[in-house]
This record gives structure tokens, sequence and C-alpha cells, in this order.
């Protein structure tokens, strides 16, 4: 009560709650430190315990205090069986408790107990049109309005001075009047702020590249700036404006939610940034595994970190820590329920980045499809088919399937025929496989490990068959193609010089019956030499 009074001398005397004073400082320490405050959540501990303590000292400047005899002390707490049986005592007349503290930092003193922090503001809101008492220790009347309506700094104070009285002390929606207009003014101002770096974060980052990480890794402050408007925003709200009660509380959560999600925005904008610097190592391929596996770790992380922010930040919002874990406990079961699919794509994602069957640009065959790997996700696999379609293929799929990776093999294998009339002679034929064996005798792209075959292979029906095989390195689509192309032509010139000439086969080129004519007429094309044959 001492202190409260001296407090409402301080204020009185600077029209204002200036944090910035000694005196004051210590003073409010003083009557802070006789409220248990360890039932108030930690974001608002120190502005409600203050309210607290505003309507306790209004409701003892109005109630009949107990003589001094009748407060018991040292001597008469022992003879009532020591401070164990003695924990608590009930100021006559009052729904106004002392309890002994058992846990937390203020163990085993006397304070104002939980139960009664909690009720204090209802209970003086009931007797607050009781006048003050006469006589016993001095009041300070208004205190509780003095609280709630003075500014924290001498220059607002001389400002509010001039006001008229229902703008000094008129409260709308628990608010003080005077208040409004600048509480409005900072959330325009810290919205603005906010809406302008991420704007900004946006701009800047799609504009420098990732290899460039003297000039990526500064986009970092625009999220880390934003971080720290909703902090700003209630500190200039809590210590100039003084913005105190219900206002203050729904100012507070909602400041620290916000400042929750900026953090967390940050910490993905972070984990990308630290992603893309390693994955721009000369050493690391761009579009390969390895790459997506960095990105997808440091997402893993910044979502396990994340989590760990929410949880704390629960906490320090009032929420039991039993109760965020049971919550995430049962969410997760909802969600594992729920989003089956999807768990299994993101296992599935997992093994393809330990088995590393395809990476990004590699041209794979799977289940019918025939395309580019465009870029591998944490759910599905995009692929370009080479009609330009594109596929979104699930991860879950792929994992559990055959898939034929085409751009990692080794060479590619040519397998083709040539046909000779049977009317050919022998050392036509002979001088035949030779001319192929000469274009192949080390052939471009050649792999030493992999020879060139040239052989007779069949006495056809229609033709004499001959095959050869070769292997083309590197396994380059469109140089192989070329290659076959050169070669081809070199053969059809040395043919065409030494006068060997091609054969198709027979070709039924249809069957038709009219019944009307009678027998069966069956005509048959040979395209070797263009006769039409009619039996």
């Amino acid at each position: 009560m001492e202190a409260c009074n001296e407090l409402h001398d301080l204020i009185q005397e600077r029209q204002c709650v200036d944090r910035n004073s000694r005196p004051h400082r210590e003073v409010a320490w003083r009557v802070l430190d006789c409220i248990d405050s360890s039932e108030i959540p930690a974001f608002a501990r120190d502005q409600r315990t203050g309210e607290v303590a505003a309507a306790l000292k209004e409701i003892l400047d109005r109630v009949e205090l107990p003589p001094w005899e009748q407060i018991p002390d040292a001597a008469e707490i022992q003879a009532a069986g020591g401070y164990e049986e003695f924990s608590r005592w009930r100021i006559p007349d009052t729904r106004i408790t002392i309890e002994r503290v058992e846990e937390g930092p203020q163990k085993h003193e006397y304070l104002f107990s939980s139960g009664t922090v909690q009720r204090a503001i209802g209970y003086f809101q009931e007797i607050d049109h009781r006048p003050y008492r006469t006589d016993g220790p001095p009041t300070s009347p208004d205190f509780y309005k003095w609280y709630l309506s003075a500014p924290g700094s001498p220059l607002l104070g001389s400002l509010v001075q001039r006001l008229p009285e229902w703008m000094r002390f008129g409260r709308t929606l628990g608010l003080t009047n005077w208040k409004w207009p600048g509480v409005i003014l900072l959330l325009i101002i810290a919205v603005s702020v906010m809406w302008v770096l991420y704007s900004l974060q946006i701009s800047v980052t799609n504009r420098v590249s990732p290899q460039k990480r003297l000039q990526y890794f500064p986009t970092l402050i625009f999220p880390l700036a934003a971080v720290a408007v909703p902090p700003v925003f209630l500190a200039i709200c809590e210590r100039y404006l003084t913005i105190r009660s219900t206002p203050l509380y729904v100012i507070s959560f909602a400041s620290y939610v916000v400042t929750i999600v900026a953090a967390i925005v940050a910490l993905f904008a972070a984990s990308t940034r630290v992603a893309e610097s390693i994955i721009a190592s000369p050493k690391i391929n761009t579009y390969g595994l390895n790459a997506q596996l960095i990105r997808i770790s440091s997402k893993l992380v910044a979502i396990l970190l994340s989590v760990v922010l929410l949880v704390t930040g629960g906490q320090y919002l009032g929420i039991p820590i039993a109760t965020l874990l049971a919550s995430a406990g049962i969410g997760g079961i909802a969600l594992a329920l729920g989003a089956q699919d999807t768990l299994k794509n993101l296992f599935a994602t997992i093994a393809l980045m330990a088995d590393k069957p395809c990476r990004v640009g590699d041209r794979i065959r799977f289940e019918g499809y025939d395309g580019f790997v465009e870029d591998i996700g944490l759910r599905s696999t995009k692929l370009r088919l080479l009609d330009g379609h594109v596929v979104t293929i699930p991860n879950e799929q792929i994992a559990g399937q055959h898939v034929e990776n085409i751009s990692q093999r080794e060479h590619i294998r040519r397998s083709a025929e040539i046909r000779i009339p049977l009317d050919t002679p022998r050392e036509q034929v002979e001088r035949a496989i030779a001319i192929i064996r000469e274009k192949l005798d080390q052939h471009e792209g050649m792999d030493n490990e992999f020879p060139p075959r040239v052989f007779f292979d069949e006495f056809g029906d229609d033709a004499f068959r001959i095959r050869f095989i070769y292997w083309y390195s590197p396994a380059h689509f469109w140089d192989f193609k070329a290659f076959g192309e050169k070669l081809n032509l070199e053969i059809f010139a040395a043919y065409e010089a030494e006068g060997i000439q091609f054969s198709l086969p027979l070709r039924h080129s249809y069957w038709k019956q009219d019944a009307r004519q009678g027998p069966l007429e069956i005509q048959l094309t040979e395209r070797s030499t263009g006769d039409l044959i009619t039996n």
C-alpha cells in the first residue's frame, strides 16, 4: 500500500508513467513483488500484474482494514503449527487472500494468491461505487484510472494534460480515448512496413542469382526485419501509449502470434538461401539428386525448427505444453489418416533421394511414359514428354516400379540389317560385307571394349541378310543419329559404285475375293521389282 501511494504521487507529479525513471522502476518492482503472477501467461505477466496491483490498492482503499494486532505475525504462525499449517490468510470481510508460495522464484513468500489475482479486477468493479475510507493508511484516489490513462513519457504527458476530461479518462472498448488515434496510426505503419519488407524480399530475391552469395544472402535482411516489426509495435504501445487491460492483452497476443509466423517465414527463407548457396558450388550439379536432397533436407530442418518455435511460443502465450503435445499427437494421427498418400509420397521421395534412379534433366521411360525429368518434388516428379506435354507422377509409383534411365547409358547400340537379292554373286556378297566392315573400322564414337560386329546372318526366302551392330559413345542421341545417317550414305554410295543392289522383302498388299466373279483373286506386290503378280 505504501509503494502504491508513492507510485501514485509520482504519476500525478509527472503526469505520466515514466519507466525510464529509476525511482519509478524501484517503486513499481516493490508493488509487483507482492503479487503471485505464476498463473498469468508470460506474454502478459508484467502488464496484468500491474493492473491487478492497482485494482487491489483501490479495493484496500475502500474496505475496512483489520487492526494490526489481528494480522498474523511470525509468532502466531508458529503457534498455529508453522508455515506448512498456516499457509494462507484472508483479509476479514473481503475476498482477498494472502498465501504462502510453494514453487517458483518466490518460493516460501507470502503473496496475494493466484486466485485473488484472477478475481481482483472483477472484485474492484463490484465495489467501485463505494467511497474511499477516511481512516487508516493513506489512500490513492483514482489510482486505477490514472494507471489506465497516464501516458508513458513526459512529452506525451504534457500534451494529454491539455485534452478535455472525456479524452483523458474516458474509455471506449476498454481503451482510453486519447490512445485510439495512436494505436491506429501505429498499426497502419506496422502493416505498411511489413508489406514493404516482404515485397522487397520477393522483388530483390528474384533478381539475384544464388551464385552471387554476397548479394543473395543479404536479401535475408528483409524477412528478419519483418520479424522485428511486431515487437517494436508492441513496445511502443506498451511503453509510450501505456495500453492497459484487455486491449493490451489482445495487442500483445496478436503481436506475438505475428512475430512467430514472421519468424517461421524467416526460417524458411534462411533455409532456402543456405541450400541454394551450397548447391551453387561447382562441385554440385544444380539439377542433380544431391541438389534436390539438399533442398528437401533444408526444408525439413526448417519445418522441425518451426514446430519447436510453435511449441515454445504457444507455451509463452499461455497454452500448456501438455495441451500442445496432446494436440500435436491428436493432430498427427488425424493428419496421418487424412494424408496417407502424401506421407507415402514423402517417404518415397526419401527413397528416391537415396537410390537416385534419375535426376533432373535425365530422359527416362516409365510405365509407357518417355520424357525428360523436369522436377523432383516432395510429393511428385514432373516429366516432360517427347511430344512436349508435362505429366506429374507421384513419387510413390516411381519408387515402386522399374525406371529405365536412358540418359545414364554409357553408349547407344544400333543393330541393323541389309538385304541383298538372292541372285547376287558370292563375290559381291563378300564385297558388301567388307564395305560395311571398312566403314565401321575405328568409327566415330567407338568404344574399344565394344568393337563393331558385321556378319552374314541368314539365307532368307527373299534375300541374303547381312547384319551389323555397333556401339556409339558417349550416349548423345543426336550425335548418334547424325553418325548413323553419315554411315548409311557412305554404305549407299559404296554399294552403288560396286553395283550391289538392295533387296526388300516380298510383301502381300491385299487379298481380294469377289463372290460375283467366282474364283479367289490374290494380288501380291513384290517391292524389289515392282511387278504385279496375279494368280
